[in-house]
């Protein structure tokens, strides 16, 4: 029979097993971490505030950090007609063409390295 030191089995299991949830943890809260630095940071107003400038449309605190609609419809369709036209318009239709080749020894299996028959 084998020899199976079972203390020793239950300790690599326990072992294993911790290391993975240990491992699992850590990754949770590494990418806790990556989301929170590169989450993009957004200016909250006050109640008040928000409430008595309701009806008046938002303006961005500075024009470089932000692109109205139309703008970015316009990227769009421009990208997507640029990217669209890279590439020819084909057919779809594949065709398969056999090509009759002539006999070489060097293809045949009768003259395979297996063969212990001798002529």
């Amino acid at each position: 029979m084998l020899a199976i030191n079972w203390g020793n089995v239950g300790i690599v299991t326990l072992v294993g097993f911790g290391l993975v949830f240990v491992v699992l943890v850590l990754l949770i809260f590494i990418l806790q971490v990556f989301g929170k630095i590169m989450a993009p940071k957004a200016k909250v107003r006050k109640g008040a505030e928000v409430a008595t400038t309701s009806a008046q449309p938002v303006t961005p605190e500075s024009e470089s950090d932000y692109i109205p609609a139309l703008d970015s419809a316009a990227i769009a369709t421009a990208l997507h007609l640029y990217f669209n036209e890279v590439h020819d318009e084909e057919s779809l239709v594949v065709t398969i063409k056999t090509v009759e080749r002539r006999y070489s020894p060097w293809n045949s299996k009768i003259y395979g390295l297996n063969n212990n028959f001798t002529r």
